[in-house]
């Protein structure tokens, strides 16, 4: 029988999500970079979000048995290492202080983590009802 997520534990991870998505936004906002360069860094974020989102579901199919192809397993896989991949050289390359090379490397961090979590916990609530 499984347990119903708590509610500290939800909030947590919804304050998190927006914590993360929303400093690394303003981050970006308040960026003085070309337009293209924030495109890239709001295009990163994005691609991340959804990779993990997807990781996490197809990790959660395969363990309670729901089948799931190899392909689509394997490219979530890929997604998620290729976001942050893609973060790395563009932070790498970057004409940025270290200082704002950091902040926006643990804000995309903490967005992805955040995103998992959620979407455990969203998951973990419609088993338990």
């Amino acid at each position: 029988m499984a347990k119903k997520t708590s509610a500290a534990f939800i909030g947590a991870s919804w304050v998190a999500l927006g914590a993360g998505i929303l400093g690394y936004l303003i981050g970006l906002w308040r960026a003085e970079m070309q337009l293209n360069e924030k495109g890239f860094y709001f295009t990163v974020l994005m691609f991340g979000l959804f990779s993990v989102i997807s990781l996490q579901k197809s990790v959660r199919d395969k363990l309670e048995g729901i089948k799931i192809t190899d392909i689509y397993y394997g490219l979530c896989w890929f997604c998620t290492i290729l976001s942050i991949l893609l973060l790395t050289v563009g932070l790498w390359n970057a004409t940025l202080l270290p200082s704002e090379k950091g902040f926006y490397a643990f804000a995309f961090l903490l967005s992805l983590f955040a995103a998992i979590t959620v979407q455990k916990n969203t998951r973990d609530n419609l088993e338990s009802e």
